[in-house]
């Protein structure tokens, strides 16, 4: 992997994270129900990438493709139904707290997997991160009422988007450029969000304001195509492990917009918090970067041949 294709990776990232962090923020703004907004924004985006695809007359994704994608555009749609679910479940800072320990999953996974050789010294500047991102979670105000439930079905969405990470890079690493991951995913996703959000929706799907069809809509593009286009570009060009420790840094972010969007306050420890997390997010991904020097006889039996 040449070092600029791992910086224009991480420059993908930092636009991912940075979409991600806006979309709750965005969402709450628009005062509805969120499975509502997550299921237009699943069809608007599904129209944009094949949009995309008949403006610039690239050649449609084969049959390979498709078979490649389709688990993680499966986990995909079951994993933003779930995720709407559970926040209508528990707290915010639960969800968001349970959501960032994706990292302890991906990382021994993605190593075994893959065969990658993440730099394990790394991960200490991971562990500042999580522990800043706690402190920014949970030392604000209340918002939300916690429970068991919720909680448990964060673990159904943490396991579904650790899924969807593993099959996206699967099928990048086959091979799937960006634009034909996208455009095969979304419609794939939609036939495990589709059904879920009928059932814990109904009738409030055709009954959005003109506010939420706004935030459906830029949703479609902010997270739907800018987002998930440079996950699933960046899956090509960095190790699994770097691209879930970078988004640790997603809550935090969420705080600071919700403070610019919302005006919703920001406590000093919050602060402190979110230092934390850009000091080991920044630490993190300069360490990992370094090349892991393979095992010599000398490291891997303790004696020198």
């Amino acid at each position: 992997m040449s070092e600029s294709n791992s910086r224009v990776g991480l420059i993908a990232m930092v636009a991912a994270v940075v979409a991600f962090s806006l979309s709750t923020p965005i969402v709450k703004w628009a005062a509805v129900t969120g499975v509502v907004i997550a299921f237009w924004r699943m069809w608007m985006s599904v129209a944009t990438w094949w949009g995309y695809l008949l403006v610039t007359k690239r050649e449609r994704p084969s049959r390979q493709m498709w078979k490649l994608v389709a688990p993680a555009g499966l986990f995909f749609g079951l994993n933003i139904s779930l995720l709407f679910t559970a926040v209508t479940k528990t707290s915010i800072a639960h969800t968001e707290f349970i959501a960032t320990m994706t990292p302890l999953l991906v990382v021994p996974i993605g190593a075994y997997v893959f065969h990658e050789r993440p730099n394990w010294s790394a991960l200490r500047f991971g562990l500042i991160s999580i522990v800043g991102v706690a402190m920014v979670l949970f030392f604000g105000e209340a918002s939300g009422t916690a429970s068991l439930g919720g909680d448990l079905i964060m673990l159904l969405v943490l396991g579904s988007w650790t899924s969807y990470l593993i099959f996206t890079k699967r099928a990048r690493a086959a091979g799937v450029d960006t634009v034909s991951f996208m455009a095969c995913m979304m419609p794939v996703g939609l036939i495990t969000a589709v059904p879920m959000a009928v059932i814990l929706a109904g009738d409030e799907i055709f009954a959005m304001p003109a506010r939420g069809w706004a935030v459906a809509a830029g949703l479609a593009i902010l997270t739907g195509m800018i987002a998930h286009g440079c996950v699933a570009f960046a899956q090509q060009h960095l190790p699994i492990a770097t691209i879930t420790i970078m988004q640790t840094a997603q809550p935090a972010l969420a705080v600071a917009f919700a403070f610019v969007i919302l005006g919703e306050t920001v406590r000093p420890l919050q602060i402190v918090g979110m230092v934390l997390v850009l000091v080991g997010i920044t630490a993190f991904t300069l360490v990992s970067q370094r090349r892991v020097p393979p095992p010599t006889l000398t490291n891997a039996l303790g004696t020198r041949s």
